[in-house]
């Protein structure tokens, strides 16, 4: 469904080009669920919004992203317009300012349908309602007529997810869909978002830093660091056994609930660098245990490594010089 090819993005900034995404490629096939995983700043959002087509206008771009034989760095933005709902769709981190504030809930989505010419008012309207109730809204009637700040942040983003599917899309990029949920409400949205897959064979790209979402419904994982592609491979292989440092790291730290009362939280030493300032050679080596003198100096080239491919000159279950501790 989605192939990506060498495709780069970053900012103009002082007459210099700052990359934030670097020569990364994948595929997603058509009806996984494809996990886009790392800290903050790591690239993650930006590139899902790429694949849209809504990468910053101060963005410049290059590679390919080819969504179902078009290629979506070409189009023009008129044709990208029609795209977005009818075959994108298109969950965002903050539903709250996602949302039109004067707009009543019911209207934003029957707009996705008349802006499209799927529907006239009458029948955008009625579809909407039905979109309410499907994403398991109570009371639809009511909740299309209230505003976003009548409604509480569990009903907004169902109600994003319900514009967002309302003109039938076949990939939904899922930027933080479950950002600011409790653990009860973040368990239904997942478990909503599965459902809706099945019943509409839809294909998810998910965006995530949280990995008790990535367990849930993760089939294939993309570890992004520093605008890189860390470790791709499938979700079972990275969550029980992961080869690459940073992935390790990443599963490490998120173990909060399995970490005794009185001992420190895992944490990754030091902090991922900001635009501009990237390390030579692996960027994660100014905060890998395993880092040795190549690390700091060659780029590692991505190659196959089990069942996953990575960028790593030592990975976890890779020979180690004599010396040098494992993580």
């Amino acid at each position: 469904m989605l192939s990506v090819r060498n495709f780069s993005t970053g900012f103009r900034r002082a007459g210099e080009n700052l990359v934030a995404v670097d020569a990364i490629s994948f595929d997603v096939e058509q009806g996984e669920t494809f996990v886009i995983i790392g800290e903050s700043g790591s690239g993650k959002s930006l590139t899902g919004m790429s694949i849209a087509g809504l990468q910053p206008s101060s963005a410049f771009v290059s590679g390919s992203i080819r969504f179902k034989d078009r290629e979506m760095l070409k189009q023009p933005d008129a044709e990208l317009r029609k795209l977005r709902g009818t075959e994108i769709g298109l969950i965002y981190q903050d539903p709250l300012s996602s949302l039109n504030p004067v707009w009543p809930v019911g209207d934003q989505i029957a707009e996705t349908l008349t802006a499209h010419g799927l529907a006239n008012r009458a029948e955008a309207r009625k579809r909407a309602v039905e979109m309410l109730e499907r994403v398991r809204i109570p009371d639809p009637h009511r909740v299309a007529s209230a505003y976003p700040h009548e409604i509480s942040g569990g009903m907004r983003q169902r109600a994003m997810i319900a514009m967002a599917l309302a003109a039938g899309p076949s990939l939904l990029i899922a930027d933080e869909p479950t950002t600011a949920l409790d653990v009860t409400i973040k368990a239904q949205m997942l478990e909503l978002l599965a459902e809706l897959k099945r019943e509409m064979a839809l294909t998810i790209i998910l965006i995530t830093h949280d990995m008790g979402v990535v367990a849930e419904v993760a089939d294939r994982i993309l570890v992004l660091y520093a605008g890189r592609i860390a470790e791709i491979g499938p979700a079972d292989a990275i969550m029980l056994q992961p080869s690459h440092p940073y992935t390790a790291a990443l599963m490490t730290s998120a173990m909060i609930s399995q970490t005794p009362a009185k001992q420190e939280l895992n944490a990754i030493v030091g902090g991922a660098p900001g635009l501009g300032s990237f390390p030579p050679g692996c960027r994660f080596h100014p905060r890998c245990p395993r880092a040795q003198d190549d690390c700091r100096t060659i780029e590692p080239p991505r190659r196959k490594f089990g069942a996953v491919e990575l960028a790593c000159h030592h990975p976890i279950g890779d020979s180690m010089p004599a010396g040098v501790a494992r993580t």
